[in-house]
């Protein structure tokens, strides 16, 4: 059958070109609209899998602004991320073509709405102002200001409001300079530029946009604009000169304090005006306390009335003139928002950013991420090692921390939606989604990696210590039972999704560093667990007939599934690009109605990195400007003149790299794929790091010239995490893997003679981070014993000697000071803490101080995140942000599976 869609346009012809680099990265499908500065086009987003508005300056307004400056000023708007925000995906420069995308979002404009209603019902009406205002508000802040705020430039979607083209009329302003005058091109629209801006100022601030906005609540409560004309020099005269007719005329229904703040941001004096957004949205609540302070403002003292006997102000022709000329043509912003109402089959793509909490970021190195059944509420991780769970309601601009989710990983909703499960110091807790006690239902629970899953009959299933064993335990807490016991699978359990009708459970095996992965289903009716895809990370069984399971590249797969047989029937289509994975942990969530979450940004973050030294003030320096890539340990060698670092990520192998200080080259040292941690001797002369093979792990060493090839140091039977390597090289200090010994415990080696690991610390709870003292005679490590990681002390060898808790209130990964009178730790807020300590005659804390602030870097629960160098120093490893993340976010998608099944019937 024929394609009766229509054809899309030649973009290849005089006047239209888009080059190849366009091209070849979107699917140009259709026009959509031009105006006076650019042609906007629907497409697909090649690489993304994802429908795009796509914005193309004319050639002369190309021509006039150049590419270079253009784009740099355009990155302003690249960094907004807001809730009421259009954000922008991408821009850039083709044969000289200036473009910008934005999301195609079908809904429609407040410009259509307007055109169908005349005037808005008043709660809708102040609900779109408030929204607005908070989005400008939110710019503002940030030194971006709008310019060109107007109905067509809002847009309507689920109740709520996005502001569109945000930032792009000042980069083309500052882009363009005094060329602009000369293409007669207008940066705003007449009926809501403010008198300044009409004037042609230059310097315009908030409270130009605080002016538009006043224009455009006018225009909701009483029909039309509060100043209008048969032609837009006659409307901007009357911007300048007159004052806007009382709404109360056109409307009785407006309440006096509402029409009082709509002409207080009307004023023709910006200092007569409300000096932010902020401001304006207080004054139309009626109960917001800016209501109850001391009377009216000072310049807007005066009522409606006196307003409308006000004398008008009066400007010569002359003056007129010099603003008149710039209304030649009014710029497009319909930015693939459809004329009418989106169609419920459709879906709807909005990014979720953390509004009113400028310094809370979604957490994307800890799995915690989870949507209600219903696909009414988000809840996520806030950023940070103590940070609590929020919850986001599809009704509520902001989200809302939930008392008592410290430390909270592996959220998941009960089946009716009014519970949240999650795994916190050890235990699997409760609460309800609309806050409240936090009740703990069991304990022995690994609090990451591992996973949780509420089945539909009321019970728990949950990941414990050893990340081997699989329990199961009713929502109401009481005994609990295994269902899976030492699964042995290569690796341990890393996530868990819930089979509809209580039929089982899918899970994850991750080998150590997640080199290797695999998903396996369980049916709990006989416990049998067997093998559904290798190398793909966690995987869900969708209402769809299909498993959606995502890559280690970020690329999230459908294939057929057969519910029944439990197994995969057909071949996987990529439905998805583009979602956050660090470390294995897949940041994406859905609910049976329909509805997706997911952060952005591939895995980009975890495979580019670059070291940075941190002074004892927090001040950062890189270590080396040119150096960046996939940067998993920073060792320093004795002499502070090398690091040894352990270099890859997933399954492209991994192995030990030495790079040499002051602009240095970087030079591989192993090949055997599986190498990491490595650690050098006392004389810096060998390193040493773990080699896996075989379910097992084996120190090698190695001379650090090369002189020699390299060799087993110790057999420790087991898999190893984490080594540390005594000065005299007479010890090893090693750390168990999670799942393969209790629950990581940690053990000594003698390097020569009897090699029989001895205990160092071994207990049901997990002990991380081991760290000999210089002088070899302590060994520093953490535990959770307590119910929340602490740093402790213990002599060596003989570590039955005594025990000491150095930190008070959350600590982890212990480092010595070279000299070894101060243990550097990080604490519950992810600070650096120097604990001065004594050894003499017994071993002692005097004090705690606090350093600086590490939350800005990498930070590895469960391995050593930062060293410390001869000098004093410290090394950490800092994300470099490419692009794409510069725009990252939790993206909410409505309506889903309508686009799964788009993509399966192609």
């Amino acid at each position: 059958m024929a394609n009766s869609d229509p054809p899309a346009p030649d973009l290849a012809g005089p006047g239209g070109a888009l080059a190849a680099p366009l091209t070849e990265r979107y699917r140009i499908e259709r026009e959509l609209g031009a105006g006076g500065m650019a042609t906007v086009y629907l497409a697909e987003d090649l690489r993304h899998h994802r429908r795009v508005a796509i914005k193309v300056l004319h050639p002369e307004l190309s021509a006039v602004l150049g590419p270079e400056r253009f784009l740099k000023e355009i990155e302003l708007t690249a960094n907004l991320q807001h809730p009421h925000i259009l954000p922008l995906f991408d821009s850039g420069s083709a044969e000289g073509r200036l473009y910008y995308v934005m999301p195609y979002v079908e809904g429609e404009t407040l410009r259509g709405r307007l055109a169908r209603e005349k005037q808005l019902p008043i709660p809708d009406a102040l609900r779109i102002a408030t929204e607005i205002a908070d989005a400008l508000e939110y710019a503002h802040k940030r030194g971006v200001i709008h310019r060109d705020i107007k109905p067509e430039n809002i847009l309507l979607h689920d109740g709520h409001s996005l502001v569109a083209d945000f930032g792009i009329a000042l980069a083309v302003e500052q882009a363009g300079g005094s060329r602009m005058t000369q293409t007669g091109l207008s940066l705003g629209t007449p009926h809501y530029m403010s008198p300044e801006q009409a004037m042609g100022e230059r310097t315009l601030d908030a409270r130009t946009d605080v002016y538009a906005l006043g224009a455009v609540t006018y225009e909701m409560l009483a029909g039309e604009p509060p100043f209008t004309a048969p032609t837009a020099q006659a409307v901007l005269a009357k911007v300048v000169t007159e004052e806007p007719p009382p709404l109360s005329t056109a409307r009785r229904s407006v309440p006096e304090h509402v029409e009082d703040a709509v002409l207080t941001a009307l004023e023709k004096l910006t200092a007569d005006r409300f000096a932010s957004a902020a401001e304006f949205a207080a004054a139309l609540d009626e109960r917001a306390e800016y209501r109850r302070s001391a009377g009216r403002r000072a310049r807007s003292g005066r009522t409606s009335a006196q307003a409308a006997r006000r004398p008008a102000r009066h400007l010569s022709p002359a003056a007129i003139a010099g603003w008149a000329v710039a209304l030649i043509a009014l710029p497009l912003a319909a930015w693939g928002w459809a004329r009418g109402r989106s169609s419920p089959a459709t879906s709807a793509w909005q990014l979720v950013t953390l509004s009113g909490h400028p310094n809370l970021a979604a957490d994307a190195n800890s799995a915690a991420l989870a949507l209600s059944p219903d696909g009414s509420m988000l809840v996520f991780k806030a950023d940070g090692q103590n940070a609590r769970l929020f919850v986001k309601s599809r009704s509520a601009l902001d989200p809302v921390p939930i008392p008592g989710t410290e430390r909270a990983h592996m959220p998941a909703f009960s089946p009716d939606g009014r519970w949240i499960a999650f795994v916190a110091d050890g235990q699997v807790k409760k609460v309800r989604a609309t806050g409240g006690a936090v009740v703990s239902i069991a304990d022995s629970a690994s609090s990451e990696p591992g996973g949780v899953a509420w089945l539909d009959d009321g019970t728990v299933i949950y990941v414990t210590r050893t990340l081997q064993e699989l329990r199961r335990v009713s929502e109401d807490g009481g005994t609990t039972s295994v269902v899976l016991a030492k699964a042995g699978y290569g690796g341990g359990v890393t996530s868990l999704a819930a089979l509809p009708q209580a039929r089982g459970v899918l899970f994850q095996v991750c080998s150590p560093g997640c080199a290797a992965t695999a998903v396996y289903v369980l049916e709990l009716s006989t416990g049998h667990a067997k093998l559904l895809l290798e190398d793909v990370l966690q995987a869900w069984d969708l209402p769809t007939r299909q498993l959606l399971y995502v890559r280690s590249d970020g690329v999230a797969m459908t294939a057929p599934f057969d519910p029944a047989r439990l197994e995969v029937t057909g071949a996987a289509v990529p439905v998805l690009n583009g979602v956050r994975v660090r470390h294995g942990i897949i940041q994406l969530a859905w609910s049976p109605s329909g509805t997706l979450a997911y952060i952005r940004g591939g895995v980009a973050s975890a495979d580019e990195a670059e070291a940075v030294q941190v002074a004892r003030d927090g001040t950062v320096s890189p270590v080396d400007s040119g150096w960046h890539g996939a940067i998993n340990d920073l060792v320093p060698s004795p002499d502070g003149r090398r690091l040894a670092v352990w270099w890859g990520a997933g399954r492209t192998g991994v192995d030990i790299w030495l790079k040499q200080l002051n602009g240095g080259p970087l030079t591989r040292f192993t090949f055997g794929g599986t190498d990491k941690r490595p650690v050098w001797s006392g004389d810096g002369r060998m390193v040493a790091w773990i080699r896996d093979s075989a379910g097992k792990s084996l120190v090698m060493v190695r001379p650090a010239d090369g002189s020699a090839p390299e060799r087993v140091l110790a057999r420790p039977g087991q898999l190893i995490q984490e080594i540390a390597w005594s000065r005299d090289g007479a010890w090893l200090v090693l750390r168990t893997d999670n799942g393969y010994a209790g629950a990581g415990d940690i053990l000594a080696m003698r390097t020569t003679g009897d090699t029989v690991p001895v205990v160092v610390a071994a207990t049901p709870y997990s002990e991380l981070h081991p760290a000999l003292s210089p002088d070899g005679r302590w060994v520093a490590y953490t535990s959770d014993e307590s119910g929340r990681n602490e740093v402790y002390v213990r002599p060596f060898p003989n570590s039955s000697a005594g025990r000491w808790q150095v930190s008070n209130g959350g600590g982890a990964e212990a480092r010595w000071s070279p000299g070894g009178r101060e243990l550097f730790y990080l604490d519950g807020a992810a600070r650096v803490i120097a604990a001065e300590i004594a050894t003499a005659p017994t071993f002692s804390v005097s004090s705690l101080h606090p350093l600086f602030d590490a939350s800005g870097f990498l930070i590895d629960n469960f391995h050593q995140s930062f060293a410390v160098t001869p000098s004093g120093t410290f090394l950490f490893r800092k994300a470099r942000r490419t692009a794409e993340e510069a725009n990252d976010g939790i993206v909410w998608v409505d309506n889903w599976f309508d686009d799964l099944r788009r993509k399966e019937a192609r």
